[in-house]
């Protein structure tokens, strides 16, 4: 591996993975905590809404991260256009998804939860200004990502903590969602300021350049839209057969699986991505052995994490939660095998994005938000959480490597696997 990264993809690398590893040793220790203050029901309401804001992201970040990164890697002298653009793009973007949100909560959302989605709508405003990451990302400086993350983690921590030990309710705890976004940037509005990386004088909006970028990312949004779709059919089935007690066990499965062990991934796929996007441009068949290591060590990695839950899964339940949560068990172990198929998705959609072919990510996600519905349609109603865990497990198998091997083109581009 060393042969074919350098030692700043090292470097980068470290760091990504080193913030998601402290946010995940916190997460274990606090999260649980939280989930018991709350209580399933109160848990599975602030899910829900956190699921349902969701829904709006495509809209909010308009498909921009991977593509501002490749662009800021094959043409870095564009940077300040491309960082400047997209900044208003996504301002732009949230004030609409705001407006929708606004009408749609106003009219069909019970009053006692209104605060709530206000206080988890407002939470993305504050994200805004991560189109930075997308910079620091690009020039492998993740170590300034690492040190905002780490910051805005330790406080809230303390805060959590806190509302834990006085039982605040769960607002409270959303809150905490706006303040942690809000801290982690103006430390990159610090970092900006300090090294001089871009003067906000330089913040005019290009219609050339947000017209290319609309046009390049608007697959990539699309096919996020899809996701969602994808994702929270489950979701939505169960919660509407089984009510919110059903929905909270099982977003704690989907925490201790996709949440926890779903960062590992994310982080060394997309620390490595500039590091791809380079070779694509300069030696194809190292692009193609870069792409071919980092899946075997996705590959083990995924083995590695169904390998923990099957042997841990019911003493992180007893450690961490009450006894109530000791019914999910089994689909716990189950649904241990997402990652696995999860992770080869992720390294096939930086592929789609750098040879330019993401529209077959809008028709993957397509067939398995097909695939998902007609699945929880006939297993939720029936056998409730393990339904839902079942329908998302061979989704995810049909998604991430059944669309490869239906594809005459992609089981090609399986070749990559094989390159020494």
């Amino acid at each position: 591996m060393g042969q074919l990264f350098s030692k700043q993809d090292f470097l980068n690398t470290k760091w990504f993975i080193a913030e998601k590893l402290t946010s995940l040793l916190v997460a274990i220790i606090i999260v649980p905590k939280i989930f018991t203050s709350l209580g399933v029901l109160n848990i599975g309401k602030l899910k829900f809404a956190e699921t349902f804001i969701s829904f709006f992201t495509p809209l909010m970040f308009l498909g921009l991260s991977a593509i501002c990164i490749r662009e800021l890697v094959f043409y870095p002298k564009r940077t300040k256009l491309i960082v400047a653009t997209a900044l208003f793009l996504r301002i732009a973007s949230w004030l609409l998804a705001l407006f929708i949100i606004l009408i749609y909560t106003y009219f069909f959302i019970d009053n006692n939860l209104f605060t709530l989605y206000l206080l988890i709508c407002f939470s993305y405003l504050v994200r805004v200004f991560d189109v930075f990451e997308y910079y620091f990302h690009a020039i492998k400086q993740t170590k300034f990502v690492f040190i905002s993350k780490t910051l805005s983690l330790v406080i809230v921590l303390l805060l959590q903590y806190y509302g834990v030990k006085n039982q605040f309710g769960i607002e409270y705890f959303a809150s905490l969602i706006i303040l942690d976004f809000l801290i982690q940037n103006i430390v990159y509005l610090a970092i900006v300021k300090a090294k001089n990386i871009f003067n906000f004088k330089d913040l005019v909006l290009s219609k050339s350049m947000a017209v290319y970028l609309l046009k390049n990312s608007f697959p990539l949004m699309l096919s996020n839209f899809i996701i969602l779709i994808y994702i929270v059919t489950d979701d939505f089935i169960l919660k509407y057969y089984h009510g919110d007690e059903s929905y909270g066990f099982y977003s704690t499965i989907y925490y201790l699986i996709i949440t926890l062990t779903w960062s590992i991934g994310f982080s060394l796929i997309n620390a490595l991505f500039p590091s791809l996007a380079e070779s694509y441009t300069t030696s194809i068949r190292e692009y193609y052995q870069k792409i071919s290591l980092l899946t075997i060590y996705m590959l083990a990695i995924g083995i590695f994490i169904v390998a923990f839950y099957h042997i841990f899964s019911f003493t992180i339940l007893i450690e961490f939660f009450d006894e109530s949560f000791f019914k999910i068990n089994n689909s716990l172990k189950l649904f241990s095998w997402a990652p696995l198929f999860i992770f080869i998705g992720m390294i096939f959609e930086k592929h789609l994005i750098l040879t330019n072919h993401i529209e077959k990510n809008v028709y993957r996600f397509t067939i398995g938000c097909i695939c998902n519905l007609l699945l929880s349609i006939i297993l939720i109603p029936k056998y409730e959480i393990s339904g839902a865990v079942i329908a998302v497990l061979i989704s995810h198998f049909v998604v991430n490597i059944g669309y490869i091997l239906m594809d005459t083109k992609s089981r090609k581009q399986l070749k990559f696997l094989f390159l020494k």
